[in-house]
């Protein structure tokens, strides 16, 4: 018997011996692909040690919704109380203080940097006490179920590279967003749908833009890139049938489509085309799932009343609230939210108050229908901007008109659910709201904990690309575990 022969035959009686030897055979293999998508693609592990679909540890959730306030909103006019500024209010923000800051070029020229209090009233609320401004009343409702961070900061002082660094961890484009990191690394709960979608509204304030670039897959395969859902009478654009062609064409040729690029991918061996497929296939299937995933017309009246009216008019937030809770209901890993217009440089009392006015009722509702419906124990829900405004005026200050400058060194979001302690604040800035003073926690600090509380070590996510290895969080960030439940 020749050596090659020997050797096939002595594979094949330790496949045979191992499957007869098992106590439930097949079957157990087939739940553990069933239970841990991923569990069987040995090929796919990482030379870190890393295998896609697989948890490094048990998570406290299982999916996330980003309720991201794109433009920055102020801190110091919804969860960051100062009182000193009304005592301080129009004298100059003292240099040491300030420090050596770098300024943007629309206040470094100021001949002065007045103190601005914020127009608003705040109040303590719920058994943490915690203090909530008055635009806030629908978040002030749910204060015990929220952890508010008012000790954030970042690196990137405008918006485009602050934006950036959030969702991808640099302030450079061309990297994987956090939903498609988590994409790759825990794969989908359902098939019918894609992992990562994307949901944009506006309000009347200056609305910096939004950019595919934050959604993108960056050198992950395109199966990890975020889907946007629109208003319009086509959610999805793109995967309806061309007019004329049977369900049953669109499936054969889909069949034959497939075989074709098997054929290809065995040629030139570009896992590119494998992801091409999965597309294909996904659209295939999201024809029937979309439609029915966006459908808010059997929401009950208290749905609708929890979330308010605009819930029914498609693009507002809340509707994509309502929606954002029913993707993650039926197993979308990561819900991104872009609601623009936070942007106040000027006529802030009046801009804030629409745009609060816009998130406030429906963010709060998301978070209590999760809690009544048993899924905030397994959904992280996420709200804030990507960095904070300043304690001085730009421009002009009077008490009815005024702006605030952006602020990288700190700024407040608030997270709930899914291994997140509620009922508490966390970190503290000095009492003019300009320097954190207790417990910083860096971009990719939250990064690492957003990570964790899905049983994901950011150490541990990689993904090897022309000769390093990337991680969402780069070289850097610590897990915030005194926030974990």
């Amino acid at each position: 018997m020749m050596e090659k022969e020997i050797l096939e035959h002595g594979l094949n009686f330790n496949r045979r011996r191992f499957l007869s030897t098992m106590s439930l055979g097949l079957g157990s293999v087939a739940l553990g692909s069933l239970m841990i998508p991923g569990l069987l693609n040995g090929g796919d592990r990482d030379d870190a040690g890393f295998t896609p679909g697989i948890p490094h540890f048990a998570p406290k959730a299982k999916r996330v919704i980003y309720l991201f306030q794109n433009g920055a909103p102020s801190q110091l006019e919804t969860f960051d109380y100062k009182p000193k500024l009304c005592e301080m209010y129009g004298l100059d923000l003292p240099p040491s203080v300030r420090g050596e800051q770098r300024l943007t070029g629309m206040t470094a020229n100021q001949a002065s940097f007045p103190l601005a209090a914020s127009f608003t009233d705040f109040k303590q609320y719920g058994k943490s006490g915690t203090w909530i401004s008055d635009i806030m009343p629908y978040t002030s409702k749910i204060v015990d179920d929220i952890c508010v961070i008012r000790s954030m900061y970042t690196e990137a002082i405008n918006h485009d590279p602050a934006l950036t660094f959030l969702q991808t961890g640099s302030q450079q484009g061309n990297r994987p967003s956090m939903g498609s990191w988590l994409s790759y690394g825990l794969g989908n709960e359902n098939k019918n749908l894609p992992d990562f979608t994307v949901l944009l509204s506006r309000g009347i304030g200056n609305g910096q833009g939004v950019y595919s670039k934050l959604w993108s897959n960056g050198f992950l395969d395109s199966i990890h890139q975020g889907v946007q859902f629109s208003k319009g009478e086509d959610p999805v654009l793109y995967i309806n049938d061309p007019a004329g062609m049977a369900r049953n064409e669109r499936r054969e040729m889909l069949d034959q489509l497939a075989q074709l690029n098997q054929m290809s991918y065995e040629e030139f061996g570009d896992p590119e085309i494998t992801a091409k497929v999965k597309q294909y296939e996904m659209a295939y299937r999201m024809q029937t799932a979309v439609p029915e995933v966006m459908d808010l017309s059997k929401e009950s009246d208290d749905i609708v009343k929890l979330y308010g009216p605009d819930c029914l008019v498609p693009g507002t937030f809340a509707a994509n609230c309502l929606l954002a809770r029913k993707l993650s209901e039926n197993g979308v890993r990561f819900v991104q939210l872009y609601h623009q217009g936070w942007d106040q440089h000027g006529n802030l009392p009046f801009e804030i108050k629409s745009q609060a006015k816009d998130v406030d009722q429906a963010s709060a509702a998301l978070v209590t229908d999760l809690k009544q419906r048993g899924l905030l124990d397994e959904t992280l829900v996420i709200w804030g901007g990507e960095f904070g405004r300043t304690s001085y005026s730009q421009g002009k200050l009077t008490p009815e008109n005024y702006g605030r400058d952006h602020h990288p060194r700190c700024f407040s979001i608030w997270m709930a659910g899914g291994g997140i302690k509620p009922g508490m604040v966390y970190g503290e800035t000095d009492e003019l709201g300009y320097n954190i003073i207790k417990n910083p926690v860096h971009v990719h600090d939250f990064q690492a904990t957003v990570l964790h509380t899905l049983g994901l070590n950011h150490e541990k996510l990689i993904f090897k690309h022309l000769g390093r290895r990337y991680r969402l969080t780069d070289i850097s960030g610590k897990v915030v575990r005194d926030i974990l439940s």
